[in-house]
């Protein structure tokens, strides 16, 4: 079981990302710690915020004072609800929390479940509690809940090859081809994607493009696909290589197919409407590119941009990596189209969006003059961004199935930890 635990300024966001999913059948609160109960059993966020109000009131000082953790048991064990609350309320006390308010809220908009919880680390007198070395413990406690409650033990797991498929191409360390190959052999396999452009874009977070180019063979038009390796300034920096070098999956033809096939799927995707909510978020409470890109990757989204030579943006994309799916902005929305953030970015003219309907019906704000004034929507802290301010997921180990739940920072550390306790014993 791998633990992500990430801190913000914003509880707000954090408990309305988290009940959005509950309001929409994606997800349902299983436990709740120290939260004021209401008469019929159901929240808004405004209920929940009551219940941390005073912590936030006794600490102005505490800048991120918001906790967001994901619990994520191996996808091959079978967690029961009953058995999620305790894993969470065993987490939280063993953390230090056990005392503090949290909600537990369980996903089920994708297929590996797993819990979110979401506390403030000040307590009732006003004392930040303390994060030292919590890294370390964390890991030590998935270890012992994993051992006390039978569950795959992420660091019993071997790497295989997996990490080697998630990387972005590196054309300095030669032998391009196959490294274009390991990527284009697993992506149309897990991720949904419409058109050439999407696909592009999806292809761009590991620096990879394709044309499509035209010839005539004895007579016939004939049309195929060329893909380059690219650099990190998005330059083509490698020659092109045939579409049939990768096999049918990377052909035109076979993508059409796919293409067809995503169009269906993603029709009425039960998803679109949060990353539409996201997204508009995003674009209403920040002006600035690289911080809209931070946002949003801190939520699983990547934003990709595509301007001519003039500078002028004639296209963005939204891929969000929770649900595997790829969307261009106009297709999101008019109001999110490439044109409304050309104006806004490069024109200064602020577009007029209004908030989504699924925040403006179903979700109150608190009316307490007393609580602290929220910062720009951040729902997923416990993203690993630090290593890449223009907004890419820094982990790609969660594209295929079998490797969600794994942490190999967590795993590494714990390599380390076996390779210390050997050169211990070999002193002694």
């Amino acid at each position: 079981m791998i633990a992500k635990i990430g801190r913000s300024s914003n509880l707000y966001g954090a408990l309305a990302y988290n009940n959005l999913k509950v309001e929409k059948e994606n997800g349902q609160i299983l436990f709740a710690n120290k939260i004021i109960e209401t008469p019929s059993g159901h929240y808004s966020v405004a209920q929940l915020s009551q219940s941390f109000t005073p912590y936030l009131i006794a600490n102005r000082n505490t800048e991120k004072h918001t906790l967001h953790i994901s619990l994520n048991p191996d996808p091959k064990d079978n967690v029961s609800d009953e058995k999620f609350r305790e894993l969470a309320e065993q987490y939280m006390r063993e953390m230090g929390y056990g005392e503090q308010p949290f909600v537990v809220f369980k996903h089920t908009d994708i297929d590996r479940m797993h819990i979110h919880i979401v506390s403030v680390c000040v307590n009732e007198e006003g004392k930040k509690i303390s994060d030292k070395f919590e890294k370390m413990r964390s890991m030590n406690v998935c270890r012992e809940l994993e051992r006390q409650h039978g569950l795959v033990s992420a660091t019993d797991k071997e790497h295989k090859q997996n990490d080697k498929i998630f990387s972005p191409v590196n054309y300095q360390k030669g032998d391009v081809k196959s490294q274009i190959a390991s990527v284009l052999r697993h992506l149309p396999k897990y991720y949904q994607y419409q058109t050439l452009g999407e696909y592009n874009a999806l292809l761009s977070l590991f620096n990879i493009t394709t044309e499509k180019v035209t010839g005539e063979l004895q007579g016939k038009l004939q049309q195929g696909l060329l893909y380059f390796a690219l650099n990190d300034k998005t330059e083509k920096v490698s020659h092109p290589f045939k579409a049939s070098l990768f096999g049918k999956n990377a052909g035109l033809s076979t993508l059409e197919l796919h293409f067809a096939k995503c169009k269906e799927v993603l029709k009425d995707h039960r998803t679109k409407s949060t990353i539409k909510a996201a997204v508009t978020i995003a674009l209403k409470s920040i002006s600035d590119e690289q911080a809209f890109k931070k946002q949003l990757s801190e939520q699983g989204i990547n934003v990709v941009v595509r301007r001519n030579d003039t500078g002028r943006i004639y296209g963005i994309t939204f891929i969000d990596h929770n649900s595997k799916t790829v969307w261009n902005g106009s297709r999101l929305g008019k109001e999110l189209s490439a044109n409304t953030f050309d104006a806004y970015w490069n024109n200064n003219i602020k577009p007029d969006i209004k908030e989504p309907v699924e925040l403006q019906s179903k979700i109150s704000r608190p009316n307490d003059a007393n609580l602290p004034a929220e910062k720009p929507h951040h729902l997923f802290d416990f993203m690993n961004t630090e290593k890449h301010e223009d907004g890419l997921i820094e982990a790609f180990g969660g594209l295929l199935p079998e490797a969600q739940g794994e942490d190999y920072e967590e795993l590494d550390f714990a390599d380390k930890m076996k390779k210390k306790r050997k050169r211990t014993r070999s002193q002694r």
